[in-house]
């Protein structure tokens, strides 16, 4: 630990926020995107989570996030599922914004700034955040096994389907969709599903 705050202390190339500029956000919690260099994601996360943990800010530092995502590769005939990063190069974080959290994240090795305007970091809306899968919105959905349901997104949009399985704590719903003549069992999530008044 002493030597990251010193590592902290001694980065030459240390960013301090302008003198008399007052707090920086509006106090609430938001996600924000930091840039750092490529292949300094996990460090970057590491060595942030490490320093808030050190000085205690974990109620203006909740989380630090690196967008993944797992694909499954076929190789000499084995399924491997491999995790990859959505955004190289790119770190979220869910924080409140005033001079300390600022200065901490913006001078941690690897990190080369926010994005956003100059010294201003620009919070991504709910659309960006879910769009980007770093935190998921809880639908609740009104349907129940039986019922005739629209695949509203996806590659079966606008196809017809009959609810089977209802999964609320994955927020997926298993349902037979008919494709080609067959009935086809599709795992779809919720946001792509709507129901038939």
């Amino acid at each position: 630990m002493a030597d990251m705050t010193e590592n902290l202390n001694a980065n030459s190339t240390s960013v301090s926020p302008l003198e008399g500029e007052g707090l920086r956000g509006d106090g609430t919690s938001k996600w924000y995107v930091v840039h750092t260099y490529s292949g300094y994601e996990n460090k970057v996360k590491s060595n942030i989570e490490k320093m808030v943990e050190y000085r205690g800010m974990q109620d203006l530092i909740e989380k630090v996030v690196i967008p993944t995502e797992e694909i499954m590769e076929l190789k000499n005939g084995q399924r491997k599922i491999k995790t990859r990063k959505l955004y190289p190069g790119y770190v979220v974080i869910k924080m409140i914004v005033n001079n300390e959290t600022w200065y901490l994240v913006r001078n941690t090795e690897g990190v080369t700034g926010f994005v956003g305007h100059g010294s201003d970091p620009i919070p991504l809306s709910k659309e960006e955040v879910v769009r980007m899968g770093v935190e998921k919105m809880r639908i609740d959905l009104d349907v129940e096994v039986g019922d005739t349901i629209r695949v509203i997104g996806g590659p079966f949009e606008g196809q017809l389907g009959i609810v089977e399985e209802i999964s609320p704590e994955k927020q997926i719903v298993k349902a037979r969709v008919s494709m080609f003549g067959r009935d086809t069992p599709v795992e779809l999530e919720f946001s792509q599903v709507g129901k038939i008044q």
